[in-house]
Parts: structure tokens; sequence; C-alpha cells
């Protein structure tokens, strides 16, 4: 995806936060404001974000409580806009806070739940998950078609612009030819490719 970007002309800033450590709000302050920073420190006309599972949260997050002049699109890849019901069932599970930290607890399905209190979005979003999974034993913790940790329809988020769901599952879905054309599609145009404009992979 990095590559891809910076092949079509992107400035990209890759983020790399610890997401087993620190809770959504610590790692918004200590990382994802910072990256923003940088890209502010280039003077750019618009800021892209482009996010993975959690990714989109932590976004969600700071454009809730801080104002971007030059925000541009987002995509983001699997996101849990509702939170998932893996965080429900297994929350409370031995091992499973040391598997997932402080931040993957804050990411059920309740009303309370971080990514729920969030509300609609009011910016240019594009969301694109998967429906196929390895993870079956996971997957019949969630209702309804999902990627093994986050169903097609808790991906979704209140004013969004557009919606893709594709082959593909929860932990490789940023690696497919077919995602990276997407994204930068929507980078573009704010909206995705049908399908009768999709290359092949």
């Amino acid at each position: 995806m990095e590559s891809s970007l910076i092949e079509m002309g992107y400035h990209v800033v890759n983020v790399d936060y610890p997401s087993r450590k620190q809770s959504i709000e610590m790692l918004v302050e200590r990382h994802v404001t910072k990256a923003i920073e940088k890209c502010q420190s280039l003077c750019p006309e618009k800021i892209h974000f482009v996010t993975h599972s959690m990714g989109g949260i932590l976004v969600r997050y700071y454009l809730v409580n801080k104002l971007l002049d030059n925000l541009g699109h987002v995509v983001m890849l699997s996101p849990p806009n509702q939170g998932s019901e893996v965080i429900d069932k297994l929350g409370n599970f031995p091992g499973f806070y040391a598997f997932n930290g402080p931040a993957g607890q804050q990411l059920g399905t309740s009303a309370e739940s971080l990514p729920n209190k969030l509300g609609p979005v009011n910016y240019s979003v594009g969301i694109i998950t998967g429906n196929k999974s390895i993870n079956l034993i996971l997957s019949t913790l969630i209702p309804g078609d999902d990627d093994g940790k986050v169903s097609i329809e808790r991906a979704k988020v209140a004013g969004m612009s557009d919606y893709l769901i594709v082959p593909h599952t929860h932990p490789m879905i940023m690696s497919s030819g077919e995602v990276i054309r997407q994204t930068i599609c929507y980078l573009k145009s704010g909206k995705f490719c049908r399908e009768s404009t999709i290359p092949k992979e």
C-alpha cells in the first residue's frame, strides 16, 4: 500500500503505534497527533488518511476532538466502526487483555463503547471491508458475514460516503491489489470504482 501510494505521487507518513500497550486516547495523543504534525510541516494542500482496523477509530477520535482545515479523504480498511462482538464475548477471558491491550478492550459493541460514542462522520469516508475469514473460531462469534474480526455491518459508520465489500480477510486486506487500486481511486475522486472498472488482480 505504501509503495503504491508513493508511486502515485503521494508523500506517505506511515504510522506505527503500540496498539497493545496504550488506550485509544493515548495512541491518538502520542502517535497520530505527531504524525499529522509531520504531515503539516510539509505544507500539503490536503492530508488524506488510509487506515486499517483500529486505525480508523484513531482517526475518528482525532477528528472529533481536533479541527483539520486541510482534511482530504479517509479510506478505512476493515474498521470496527460499531465495535466487534469478539471483544464482547472474549474480553474477560484470561490472557485476552494481554494480547489485545487497553485499546482493544475499548472496541466492544455496546452503546458506551468508544467507537459508538464518536457519532456520525461529517467528512469524506470510504470503507472497504472483507467477507472472508481464516479464523473460523472467531467468526462463529460474529453475526452475519465477517472478515474474522469485524462483521461487514459493523464496519459501517453513519455519514460514510462510499462502501465496498471485497473477498479478503481482516489481516491481509491491505495487501490486495484490488484494495490498493480502490484506495487510490477513492483518494483521487472521493468514490470507489464500480465493478465494471475494477481491474483484475
